[in-house]
């Protein structure tokens, strides 16, 4: 009967990695350029060690890469907007200096006329470096990442200049992986490390933003069922503990 016990609080403990991912996929329904991360399976798995080798176990294996599976598009109307097409990611500073990438496209200017994003995490240029905007210009995004502005005070018909290119990677053909802070990194690569772009063409909608690639009801689905799965694991331990006491009054003497 302890086979049974093992097994339950086994699967247990594997699928609390499950819960987890879950949770964070929930809270971040409404995130805006929020990406999955995790795909999570249970598989048998033969235990090895003394007294446990004939005993087979669930094991829970994680795939931890960004899916950039594109979330829906919600038109905005902000100049400031944008939203990266197919699977272009935008190059940022992370909160610890190094370059990092995002799916987030709700840009502003901060205080010091620098473009940031929501978070606060500077934009970075095709160059490297952080994009300045002139005070008092009007901006706008081209599809291909071109920042342009135009001045309000010039004489006659504005002219657009272009001051910036965005910094777009295509990373159809590259695996991302999430930081703590929650930005992508190159997997298998140093944090801050850059990589080429792929074979799919940057492209960027202007005057929107992408929302939330999760699905709310798909997670809550999963939710249940591993609420139903974790009472089902409690009931075989349960039910395993009454079937040994059984067991164990039978062979008292009468």
């Amino acid at each position: 009967m302890d086979r049974l016990s093992f097994n339950s609080m086994a699967a247990i403990n594997e699928e609390r990695i499950a819960r987890h991912q879950l949770s964070n996929e929930i809270a971040n329904v409404s995130t805006i350029g929020f990406k999955k991360t995790f795909d999570v399976t249970l598989q048998s798995h033969q235990a090895v060690g003394q007294g446990f080798d004939s005993r087979i176990q669930p094991r829970m294996y994680v795939n931890d890469q960004v899916q950039l599976d594109p979330g829906p598009l919600m038109v905005t109307g902000r100049d400031l907007d944008v939203a990266l097409n197919h699977k272009t990611v935008l190059g940022v500073t992370g909160s610890n200096g190094e370059l990092a990438f995002t799916r987030r496209g709700d840009l502003k200017v901060n205080a010091s006329g620098v473009l940031e994003t929501g978070t606060g995490h500077l934009v970075r240029g095709q160059d490297g470096g952080p994009i300045t905007v002139p005070p008092g210009f009007k901006l706008s995004f081209g599809t291909d990442g071109t920042l342009y502005a135009i001045d309000p005070a010039q004489q006659g018909v504005p002219q657009q200049q272009a001051i910036a290119q965005l910094l777009l990677r295509d990373a159809s053909a590259t695996p991302l992986s999430k930081r703590e802070d929650g930005l992508f990194k190159v997997v298998g690569k140093e944090a801050g490390t850059d990589f080429a772009t792929g074979p799919e063409p940057v492209s960027l909608t202007p005057q929107a933003v992408e929302g939330s690639s999760v699905n709310p009801m798909a997670s809550m689905v999963k939710l249940i069922e591993q609420s139903r799965s974790f009472e089902h694991q409690v009931r075989i331990i349960k039910e395993s503990k009454s079937n040994d006491e059984s067991g164990a009054s039978m062979m008292k003497a009468s």
